[in-house]
């Protein structure tokens, strides 16, 4: 059993700080996004160079795909574990509720931070972001791309914590029914 925490304590340490790196990551690539002084207009073409948002916003995707991927995998290897087959939980709609929410946060942070870390790559004159036009992020998009994935993160610990603990609670009821 002390494995077992142990192991639990590891998992949830590294999908929090995955978070919080995806999080962090956000919030510097806020401050690092191009500004409208970076921008250069020659009649109607627009030249925008490449901006430190863009490595930031990449290592806030990846951060935040790895923590998500790290947490479903914990939440369903707790739900088959050890008897092969499904259990049942013991907080069904909290758990489905807080599972949507952090497939649904995850999605829109994902599909936020790609965008604007893609407009934040260099926009070349004449090519732009998008049908030769120059795109600006703007202000706050980061940051609640870095809140949405957070919540995300937060979900799945809540998920993950539901389950680890119904499921350690179900076995100390076993243990105990064959001691008696």
């Amino acid at each position: 059993m002390g494995k077992h925490r142990l192991g639990c304590v590891l998992v949830f340490s590294v999908i929090a700080s995955l978070g919080l790196v995806s999080f962090t990551s956000c919030l510097v690539a806020e401050a690092k996004r191009p500004k409208k002084a970076d921008l250069k207009l020659d009649g109607k073409l627009c030249f925008l160079p490449a901006s430190h948002g863009f490595g930031f916003g990449v290592a806030a995707l990846i951060c935040l795909s790895i923590a998500q991927i790290i947490g479903n995998v914990l939440v369903c290897a707790n739900y088959w574990s050890r008897s092969g087959k499904a259990r049942k939980a013991k907080k069904p709609i909290l758990t489905a509720i807080l599972l949507a929410f952090s497939w649904i946060s995850f999605g829109v942070a994902i599909i936020l931070i790609s965008t604007v870390t893609s407009m934040s790559r260099r926009q070349p004159y004449g090519e732009g972001w998008l049908d030769g036009e120059c795109y600006m992020v703007r202000g706050g998009v980061y940051i609640s791309s870095g809140f949405l994935s957070l919540a995300a993160v937060l979900a799945l610990l809540g998920i993950a914590a539901i389950t680890i603990t119904t499921n350690q609670v179900d076995q100390g009821q076993k243990v105990y029914a064959q001691n008696a």
